[in-house]
């Protein structure tokens, strides 16, 4: 009941998020002391009373300025596949958010995702790069770099908030939301104004950011990516299916579970896909499988998220997962490329690389 509360309040929040109405201008007058706050610890990083460390390696900040899901970890898989195809060697930190503790760990394709977190588990197994998830984004690349002295770039999953980390190029994704009502929370979405100022000290350049938008609106600057849910499912024991199956005359009721950020965005994927779904389940996201719901005991064929499904295949093994295709435009990595090269070739040429500050 908590939980289904919560959900709704969400909801409710998200839904007055997207006009400037009369909830949302009850809480502008709280938003501008969250805009204080950022604007201060901004300043505390730009005079270093806050310290950013680096670590010897480009580091690349996939994030976003929404509150909620907008896309970031499938944008971190496309992007470090991509550098993988240039040759580059990449790894992935992460703090995995939802997961039990805080010690610093190297994803294994066998870890446990209450362990290591459900997307930084996702990330390894579609990548097979090396993975770390820490306290802070510093312990992880650090240690994830000890280990593999190899890797060249460093990819943070999230994080674009988070300043301990030098940073070369920062990657911000956009959903369908855009911005929002453009007020910053509670009133509106944004975690801090756009467009964004960056942090940096003297001597320091400032990170070069680039936009990705998955959403409809031509006017959104940046570059574009498109996303869809592949044709087949897949269940735990590799066995695939069309999508097209869970519509035969023969086949079970369907029942869609989702414990990410925006569940109702998965199940209209499901229905653009001609999918015709008996019963429905939002759960929050990072969902932990602890409980069962009922509903898998009741006959229903169940289909989930890849990120859902590391952890409910524990409980309903025979459960069915659609990957996502995530697909930015060609002219993004372009942009990727020359960004990275000018950042390496920077580097080579910088008898000392970044300094700690």
């Amino acid at each position: 009941m908590a939980g289904a509360l919560r959900l709704r309040l969400r909801a409710s929040l998200v839904r007055a998020w997207t006009r400037r109405g009369p909830i949302a201008g009850l809480l502008w007058p709280v938003s501008l002391l969250f805009q204080i706050a950022v604007w201060l610890r901004r300043q505390l990083y730009t005079a270093g009373i806050f310290r950013t460390q680096s670590v010897d390696a480009l580091v690349i900040v996939v994030g976003n300025v929404v509150a909620g899901g907008a896309g970031k970890t499938p944008t971190v898989i496309a992007l470090v596949q991509h550098l993988q195809a240039q040759g580059r060697i990449v790894g992935v930190i992460s703090r995995g958010y939802g997961r039990d503790g805080t010690a610093c760990l190297e994803v294994q394709k066998d870890s446990r995702p209450q362990i290591v977190g459900d997307e930084p588990l996702l990330i390894r197994r579609a990548t097979h790069a090396p993975v770390f998830v820490g306290r802070t984004r510093h312990e992880a690349a650090t240690a994830m770099l000890a280990r593999h002295p190899d890797i060249e770039i460093v990819v943070c999953d999230d994080g674009l908030q988070h300043y301990g980390l030098y940073r070369d190029l920062e990657i911000c994704v956009f959903d369908d939301r855009g911005c929002g009502n453009g007020w910053c929370l509670p009133a509106g979405p944004l975690r801090e104004r756009w467009p964004r100022q960056a942090v940096s000290r003297a001597g320091q350049h400032p990170a070069r950011l680039l936009t990705l938008h998955t959403g409809n609106d031509p006017a959104f600057a940046g570059y574009t990516a498109h996303r869809s849910l592949a044709t087949c499912a897949v269940r735990r024991d590799g066995e695939t299916v069309p999508m097209s199956a869970f519509n035969a005359p023969d086949a079970r009721p369907l029942a869609a579970i989702a414990g990410i950020a925006q569940p109702e965005s998965f199940f209209s994927m499901l229905r653009a896909r001609g999918l015709l779904l008996d019963q429905t389940i939002a759960l929050p996201d990072h969902y932990s499988f602890d409980s069962v719901p009922s509903i898998i005991d009741e006959g229903y064929a169940i289909i989930c998220t890849e990120k859902d499904a590391a952890k409910l295949w524990s409980i309903a093994p025979r459960a069915w997962a659609v990957p996502l295709v995530f697909q930015p435009e060609s002219a993004f990595f372009t942009a990727v490329d020359t960004a990275v090269a000018e950042q390496l070739a920077a580097k080579l040429s910088s008898a000392h690389g970044h300094k700690t500050t």
